[in-house]
């Protein structure tokens, strides 16, 4: 059987404490059960052949925390999307950074009169689109210099870095593919950013959340706990690219 199909997703609906809930059931070859909810709705991931009353028993066993993440997530204010036009404005590293539309094939940086920067996009060819290319690109450069000093600082190895797109995370830390970072932390001030950064280099030495992990958390970054309510109330007022759509899930947390 090939990794395709050992994998389906289906519609479900069920009574949850009275409430009428519809979710995602994910079938594959885990072996544990899992439920979520993010900016997709509610979904379970269960084992391929687990049968559907023993999966309707688990999401019972979870149904008031289910209820509350939904309700929450119901009664969160919804990010905005951005329009991309001449003249907006979209947050870049804190300040910012202002949009122009030009007859052009890609797009350009340059400075600004009040000593910030203008990005140049072309008009008529998805500008959202070259806008989050512009963007991804800018940030990925800026990334290397800031794990590469948090990794100095530490005394590690410099692993990969990547950019992520995920859904509710900031950033991740795997022993195989290094470290990634959302991209759109580039919307944030540096020395938020620079928490994620200091939070997933510490991972290089503690690939967990113990005690021994905050102890390298803190070492490498002293105010990490102001730093973390912040980057938590911040997320909420991040702009939603239209292209990027699939990035419009409510950050959790960072890894």
């Amino acid at each position: 059987m090939s990794a395709r199909a050992a994998v389906s997703e289906e519609a479900h609906s069920l009574l949850v404490g009275g409430v009428r809930v519809d979710l995602v059931l994910r079938r594959s070859a885990r072996r544990s059960f899992a439920l979520q909810v993010d900016h997709r709705g509610a979904r379970v991931s269960v084992p391929l052949r687990t049968p559907l009353g023993e999966v309707e028993r688990f999401v019972h066993g979870h149904g008031p925390w289910l209820l509350d993440r939904l309700r929450a997530r119901a009664q969160a204010p919804q990010p905005q999307v951005l329009e991309v036009a001449d003249g907006a404005c979209v947050p870049f590293f804190g300040r910012a950074l202002v949009l122009r539309l030009v007859p052009a094939r890609a797009a350009r940086w340059r400075g600004a009169a009040d000593g910030g920067e203008e990005l140049l996009l072309p008009a008529g060819v998805d500008p959202q689109r070259a806008l989050v290319r512009a963007l991804r690109a800018r940030v990925l450069d800026w990334y290397r210099g800031r794990v590469e000093e948090y990794c100095h600082r530490l005394g590690v190895p410099v692993p990969p870095l990547s950019l992520s797109s995920a859904a509710t995370r900031w950033g991740s830390c795997s022993t195989r593919s290094g470290i990634r970072l959302h991209w759109r932390l580039i919307h944030l001030e540096p020395a938020l950013i620079d928490y994620v950064v200091a939070h997933e280099v510490a991972h290089l030495a503690e690939m967990n959340h113990s005690p021994r992990f905050w102890a390298v958390v803190e070492r490498l970054y002293p105010d990490w706990r102001a730093a973390r309510a912040a980057l938590r109330r911040a997320a909420a007022t991040l702009p939603v690219i239209a292209t990027a759509a699939s990035d419009r899930g409510r950050f959790a947390g960072e890894d």
